[in-house]
C-alpha cells in the first residue's frame, strides 16, 4: 500500500467518474449523429491513453457536449468516414502545438470569447436536442433549429408518440435538476445515471412508444479511415480540422485551469497536457471515434469524489472498457428522449448566465464580446463565430490600448498650446485630427507630443501633414515637441519646427 498510498480514494473516485461519464459518452455520440459505441471508445481512450500521460493529474478526458454541434455538422457534410481523418489531423496538430510549447498561449484567449463559444454551443445544443426529446428531426443550421421550434411544438402536440417522448425527456431533465436537492447519500449515484435508469424502468413498465439507442457492437463501430477518406480532404475540411483543433484545445486547457482551482495537488503543465490531448485525439482518429477534450463535469466529479492521482481517471477508462465489452446490449435499453434530456441539461449549464450579468455591470465590452460570439455561432457556424469573437476581442483590446488625451490651452494671446498624451494610434486618429483642425487658422500653434508613450506611423504622418497645412496659411510654422520614446535625440521641452 505504501507504493499506492491513495489507491482506495482513487478507486472510489474512478467509479463515480465512470457513472458520470457513461450516459454522457452515449448521449454525446447519439447527438453527434454517430453510433453510440464511438462515444464509449473516446471515453476509453481518454482514460487509458490520455489518463496515463503527464499534464494535468486530475482532469478527465472524453467526448464533450461542447463539440457535439461541430461533429454533427462535420458528419452531415463530409460523412462518417471523414470524421476519423478530421480527428486524426486535429490530434496531430495538437501534438505539434504542444511540442512547440504553444499550450500556454491558449491562456491568452479572451475568457469572454471562450464563454461566448460555450454559450453558442449550448444554445444550438439545446435547440437541437429539444427536437430529439420529441422524436423529431432537427433542421441543419443553428438559426433554423431555433426558428423552427414553434412549428416543432405544433407538430408534437398532434402526435401521441411525440408527446410521450417529450414527457420522458422533460422528466429526465426534472430528475437531474431535483437530484441535487436530495441528501448527499443519494447523490452518490450521479443524477444523469439515475435519470437514465428511471427512464429505462418507466419505458419498460409502461411499454412507452419511444425510440431507443441502436446498438452495432463495439468492434463493428470501429471504422478506421481508409485511403479514400484521406483523398477527400479539401479546403472545407481543412477549416473544420482547424476548428476542431482550436476549440478542443481551448476547452481542454481552460478546463485544466478550472480544475487546478479545485484542488491543492500538482498544477497543470499546459504544453504537456496539450500533447496528451493530441495523443488521445490521434488514436481516436485512427479508430474513427469522436474527438475528445478534457471535460469539466467529469473532472470536477473526480476531484469531489476525493481522487488524489491520475489512477482514478485511468481506472474510469477500465470500467468503460469492461462495460462496452461485457454489457453492450444494455445500451439498447436506453430511450433516446432520456439522452436528449441529459444533453439539454448539459447545454443549459454551458450558458454562463451569471457571468454575463456580472460582466455587464463591470466590463460591458467583454459582455458584448461574449454575446456577439454566441449569437454568431448560432447565426453562422461554429468556426466563423469563434473567429468573429476573436476579431472583436482584438479590436477591443487595440481600442482600449489607444487611449489618448488632447488638451488645448488658449490664453487669448500668443500661440495656442496643444498637449497630446497616452497612445496615439490610427484608431484614435479621426478624433485627434477633428480637434486639431478646429483650431483657429490665423493663430500659431505649439503641439507638444512629449507625453505620448506610443506614436504609430499613421498618426505621425497625419500630424506632420496637418502641421504643414496649418503652417501654409501665412501663420508661424507649427512647433512640434517630439515624443521622448520615439526620438532619443530630442530632449524634454526641445522645439522642432515643421516648415
Amino acid at each position: 500500500m505504501t507504493k499506492f498510498p491513495y489507491l482506495r480514494q482513487d478507486f472510489t473516485a474512478s467509479l463515480v467518474v465512470f457513472l458520470v461519464a457513461l450516459p454522457l459518452c452515449v448521449g454525446v455520440a447519439v447527438a453527434s449523429g454517430v453510433p453510440a459505441e464511438l462515444g464509449l471508445i473516446t471515453g476509453i481512450v481518454g482514460g487509458l491513453v490520455t489518463g496515463f500521460l503527464p499534464g494535468s493529474s486530475l482532469q478527465v478526458s472524453g467526448p464533450a457536449a461542447g463539440l457535439t454541434v461541430l461533429v454533427f455538422e462535420a458528419v452531415d457534410t463530409y460523412g462518417l468516414p471523414a470524421l476519423g481523418v478530421i480527428v486524426l489531423a486535429a490530434g496531430l496538430l495538437q501534438l505539434i502545438m504542444g511540442a512547440l510549447k504553444l499550450g500556454r498561449w491558449f491562456r491568452a484567449i479572451s475568457v469572454s470569447v471562450v464563454e461566448g463559444m460555450l454559450a453558442g454551443i449550448g444554445l444550438v445544443l439545446i435547440a437541437g436536442q429539444l427536437y430529439a426529446t420529441a422524436g423529431l428531426k432537427a433542421p441543419a443550421s443553428g438559426i433554423d433549429k431555433i426558428l423552427g421550434l414553434p412549428g416543432a411544438a405544433a407538430d408534437a402536440l398532434g402526435s401521441t408518440k411525440a408527446l410521450t417522448s417529450l414527457a420522458l425527456g422533460a422528466a429526465t431533465i426534472a430528475v437531474m435538476v431535483l437530484w441535487k436537492k436530495l441528501p448527499k447519500q443519494a447523490q452518490a449515484v450521479p443524477g444523469a445515471l439515475a435519470a437514465v435508469i428511471l427512464a429505462i424502468a418507466a419505458t419498460a413498465a409502461f411499454n412507452l412508444p419511444v425510440d431507443t439507442v441502436k446498438v452495432q457492437g463495439l468492434l463493428d463501430s470501429i471504422q478506421p479511415p481508409g485511403l479514400d477518406a484521406f483523398g477527400g480532404v479539401g479546403v472545407g475540411i481543412i477549416g473544420t480540422i482547424i476548428a476542431f483543433t482550436l476549440i478542443a484545445s481551448a476547452e481542454s486547457l481552460f478546463s485544466a485551469a478550472a480544475v487546478d482551482r479545485l484542488h491543492d495537488g500538482p498544477r497543470t503543465e499546459y504544453d504537456k497536457e496539450l500533447m496528451a490531448q493530441g495523443a488521445g485525439n490521434t488514436l481516436c482518429g485512427v479508430l474513427g471515434a469522436l474527438p475528445m477534450t478534457a471535460v469539466i463535469v467529469r473532472s470536477s466529479a473526480n476531484v469531489s469524489a476525493g481522487a488524489k492521482t491520475k489512477a482514478s481517471r485511468v481506472l474510469h477508462g477500465v470500467w468503460l472498457l469492461l462495460f462496452a465489452a461485457l454489457l453492450p446490449a444494455t445500451l439498447a435499453l436506453i430511450p433516446l428522449p432520456a439522452l436528449a434530456g441529459i444533453l439539454v441539461h448539459a447545454g443549459w449549464k454551458l450558458i454562463p448566465f451569471r457571468q454575463v450579468v456580472s460582466l455587464w455591470r463591470a466590463h460591458r465590452g467583454e459582455a458584448l464580446i461574449l454575446v456577439v460570439t454566441a449569437v454568431s455561432i448560432v447565426a453562422v457556424n461554429m468556426f466563423e463565430g469563434v473567429l468573429i469573437g476573436l476579431a472583436l476581442s482584438v479590436v477591443k483590446t487595440a481600442w482600449e490600448a489607444s487611449h489618448v488625451k488632447l488638451e488645448v490651452i488658449d490664453k487669448g494671446a500668443g500661440p495656442i498650446q496643444a498637449y497630446l498624451s497616452g497612445n496615439a494610434t490610427f484608431l484614435r486618429l479621426p478624433k485627434i485630427l477633428d480637434n486639431l483642425e478646429s483650431l483657429p487658422q490665423d493663430r500659431p500653434v505649439e503641439l507638444d507630443l512629449s507625453g505620448l508613450h506610443h506614436l504609430d506611423h499613421a498618426c505621425r504622418t497625419a500630424l506632420e501633414n496637418w502641421a504643414e497645412r496649418h503652417s501654409a496659411t501665412g501663420t508661424e510654422p507649427v512647433k512640434v515637441t517630439e515624443p521622448e520614446l520615439e526620438s532619443e535625440q530630442s530632449k524634454e521641452g526641445e522645439k522642432v519646427t515643421v516648415a
